[in-house]
């Protein structure tokens, strides 16, 4: 498995927003949706794909973790709210969230979720970017918010706060502005 980074820059999360809407006529719409999506759930990409129009219909997203079994409710944000509510109007509960165009009422695969998005790391030169970036960018984003890392340690079920620290790229951060204040 490839380590993957958080993208920490606000602005550029708005450009790859844009990027993704205008990279494709038809499909531009879904991949900026997934993006957002991502980014504001911090839900694993498996996650995401199984998700249908009825499932974010509420304040609420219930579900069963794929990869840990545990239970979740995640409120979904006023943000992310206004987003859905626009991208879902008009659409059949049952539908997938993130259709595929292979085939009737299909998710989207997650090699094409990461295809979608290593073009547009690709767009904008950056590294170290696949599917997992977008849950590690909501919680980077998010601690740097509350500054409350107990909070996103138990919001990615996580077991300790070191864990949680290298997995949102703080010790990098911190790192990094050690070797800025550092010379002989």
């Amino acid at each position: 498995m490839n380590f993957v980074q958080p993208i920490r820059d606000a602005y550029l999360l708005e450009e790859i927003k844009d990027y993704l809407l205008r990279s494709s006529d038809k499909y531009g719409v879904r991949n900026r949706m997934m993006f957002v999506f991502g980014i504001n759930s911090g839900l694993r990409i498996q996650d995401i794909l199984k998700l249908r129009v009825r499932d974010v219909q509420g304040d609420h997203i219930i579900m069963i973790e794929m990869k840990t079994r545990k239970k979740k409710f995640l409120k979904i944000t006023p943000v992310l709210k206004r987003e859905l509510k626009q991208y879902t109007e008009g659409r059949a509960g049952n539908e997938f969230l993130f259709q595929s165009r292979q085939g009737y009422n299909r998710p989207i695969s997650r090699e094409m979720a990461y295809k979608i998005l290593r073009k547009a790391a690709s767009e904008f030169d950056l590294v170290d970017i696949g599917t997992h970036t977008m849950r590690k960018t909501w919680a980077y984003h998010l601690y740097q918010k509350t500054k409350d890392l107990t909070l996103v340690q138990k919001m990615l079920n996580h077991s300790s706060d070191d864990y949680t620290l290298r997995y949102i790229g703080m010790d990098q951060d911190r790192m990094d502005a050690a070797m800025d204040n550092f010379g002989l």
